[in-house]
């Protein structure tokens, strides 16, 4: 198992290196100026845009702000804004746990009813309630989130007043107020994972019972309950962690969306608003963190898959 977690943070070294080269590249190539973006369009004069560009640094050749960009890096400097001047580190760390707690949330969620619904379904693949599940599944999927997501708030803040209409409150603050704002937010996000997950565990679970070792089980005289629980589940596991690790990378993508539905202050308010202030460091540093959270999500799921199935794990 060692050799397993040395092997993939082996690579996501590489993986690190070429997303944050791909990240740098690309907002670099953005059109525009970014001294003009920061001095307002009344006082972006050329002489002006040219004193801000020599101030930052931001008239100098690629290679010497790639080599700045990259010593930042490896000293964990993400650089700092352009706008507010702030350490790009400091912004991150002030937003990350409200983005955190909403793909948290949304993943817990998606995985417990995936779970639980695919199970429901598959133990009796064919008959009605395996049907009524894939269809309320197949319609889930075709839903985008962000309508779910203004539904819920339209239904349930709105009209019933269940719920705030501020969902965001730090948990160090108030726990309660912080779970009971999460519950809206985890279903909306949720819901299309969720619908993934319980196909996938469907499918698995069905054709798992369906196979000759089940019959051997059956016909050696293991209860149906204990075939299901412990055998069929845990090698529908599987399949069942390859959705999950897709879906963490949906959440992600889905909850900078979701933020504004919910009014979240997290990494998705703060993306959307260095990428029309042109504010690139901040940009870069807030891809970055995501792409480390997708690979270390990834990490993990990769190392409860060699626990399950030790075929997965390096010779």
């Amino acid at each position: 198992m060692l050799k397993l977690i040395g092997y993939r943070l082996a690579l996501a070294v590489p993986q690190l290196l070429v997303i944050s080269l791909l990240i740098f590249l690309l907002t670099y190539m953005v059109p525009g100026s970014v001294a003009a973006a920061i001095l307002g369009e009344a006082a972006a004069t050329p002489a002006a845009i040219a004193a801000v560009e020599e101030q930052l640094g931001l008239n100098r050749p690629l290679v010497e702000r790639l080599g700045d960009y990259y010593a930042g890096l490896f000293q964990g400097d993400l650089g700092t804004s352009l706008l507010s001047n702030q350490d790009v580190s400091t912004l991150i760390a002030a937003r990350l746990p409200a983005t955190l707690s909403l793909v948290g949330s949304g993943l817990l969620f998606a995985v417990l009813f995936g779970v639980s619904a695919g199970l429901f379904a598959g133990v009796r693949a064919g008959q009605v309630r395996d049907r009524a599940v894939t269809g309320v599944t197949a319609v889930i999927q075709s839903i985008p989130e962000f309508w779910v997501g203004l539904i819920l708030v339209l239904v349930f803040v709105i009209t019933l007043g269940w719920f705030p209409v501020v969902a965001w409150t730090p948990p160090d603050v108030n726990a309660a107020a912080w779970l009971r704002g999460l519950i809206l937010p985890a279903v909306a996000l949720g819901a299309g994972a969720f619908a993934l997950i319980a196909r996938q565990t469907r499918t698995a679970i069905a054709e798992a019972l369906a196979s000759r070792y089940v019959d051997t089980l059956t016909a050696a005289g293991v209860s149906r309950r204990r075939v299901v629980w412990k055998y069929a589940l845990k090698n529908a596991m599987v399949p069942v962690l390859a959705a999950s690790g897709l879906a963490v990378s949906i959440l992600i993508g889905t909850s900078l969306v979701m933020e504004r539905v919910f009014s979240f202050p997290g990494l998705g308010t703060l993306m959307l608003g260095s990428v029309l202030g042109k504010d690139f460091p901040v940009v870069q540093g807030v891809a970055l963190v995501i792409a480390i959270i997708v690979i270390s999500v990834n990490l993990v799921i990769d190392i409860l898959y060699g626990v399950i199935n030790p075929k997965a794990r390096p010779a």
